[in-house]
């Protein structure tokens, strides 16, 4: 089977050519994201292979079709870029990552916690430069913080029981309550309540048509002064223009954000010999209490492992006529 993979690259390669030894699939790779202008590349293959800021809308699904790809395969788990009823439309199947290594998303959003708290990127500066000062580098316990969760599925439960094991209170906010977190202490709450008294607000939940721009004015203004916020989900969830007023008035006290709302055009590339064009993240750079990381808080070797056996599995499986982790708009509507 001949797959083209698109926004590949070298570690992409590295994982998935390991995984694919035994499995003898022809991958070709595309540096380029999937538009509707490399969307031509798939004269030849049966499956395109594609992540996160890849933009599958109507047209490109159509295109696909018209080069008579079959398969989807997205090598992450959320889906919010894809045109799911547009792939019905064409009978094109669309499968996923459900879950490569929640650990790696949950422990990164600690860690950007952590990094904005006892600020030890701005030590680590300082000292380099002989500045062995402690001025304006004071944090706060964690310990007996209030840290609200929005979102439980499973890297929101491994956030959840970390926070616990620092002896923070949890409040939680999903549909779907999980049993377990509350036999763990956990307290779900509506998202008014969890606004209004927690002092860490951490988003864990996925991007769709409700949950776009969940942290707007309405949101921030129920919040506490000074309100650390941490998104390591996905950028749509935070509506950043009202976001950057926010920190300027001081309402939040911290951000730390793995993702952003405008991150295809710049995150996994190194524009460091380059002007960025994007106002909102050069506004929010220049803040001392912002700390932004590329998109990386899934980059672990478990995580690049598991990626790399469940996708290539995925397509093994539709091989076979079987639909593996497949993502379906009818099944998601009902």
């Amino acid at each position: 089977m001949r797959i083209a993979v698109y926004s590949a690259k070298p570690y992409d390669r590295e994982f998935l050519d390991a995984e694919n030894k035994n499995r003898n699939f022809e991958l070709s790779y595309f540096e380029d994201p999937l538009t509707i202008e490399t969307v031509s590349y798939t004269g030849d293959f049966e499956a395109v292979c594609v992540f996160v800021n890849d933009h599958l809308d109507r047209d490109v699904i159509a295109k696909l079709a018209e080069n008579n790809v079959k398969l989807i395969a997205l090598r992450c788990a959320g889906f919010n870029n894809v045109d799911l009823a547009a792939a019905r439309d064409h009978a094109i199947k669309v499968v996923r990552v459900p879950a490569y290594s929640p650990y790696a998303v949950a422990e990164h959003a600690l860690a950007l916690i952590m990094t904005l708290n006892r600020k030890t990127h701005r030590s680590f500066n300082r000292v380099r430069e002989g500045n062995f000062s402690l001025n304006g580098l004071i944090g706060f316990d964690l310990n007996g913080k209030t840290v609200g969760v929005i979102g439980t599925g499973k890297i929101g439960q491994i956030f959840s029981k970390i926070m616990l094991g620092f002896g923070c209170t949890v409040l939680a906010y999903d549909p779907y309550p999980n049993k377990e977190l509350i036999q763990a202490g956990v307290d779900y709450v509506s998202l008014d309540i969890l606004y209004k008294r927690s002092d860490i607000i951490s988003l864990q939940c996925p991007l769709t048509p409700d949950t776009h721009h969940l942290i707007n004015q309405k949101a921030l203004d129920q919040m506490k002064e000074g309100v650390m916020l941490i998104n390591t989900s996905r950028g749509g969830l935070i509506d950043t223009k009202v976001l950057v007023g926010a920190l300027k008035k001081g309402k939040i006290g911290h951000l730390g954000i793995d993702v952003y709302e405008q991150e295809e055009a710049i995150f996994f590339k190194d524009l460091s010999d380059q002007i960025v064009q994007d106002d909102l993240i050069m506004r929010l750079i220049s803040f001392p209490n912002v700390l932004i990381t590329a998109h990386q808080a899934f980059f672990t070797n478990t995580a690049m492992q598991n990626i790399a056996s469940t996708t290539l599995g995925n397509i093994e499986a539709f091989q076979k006529g079987q639909f593996v982790n497949e993502v379906n708009v009818d099944r998601l509507a009902s």
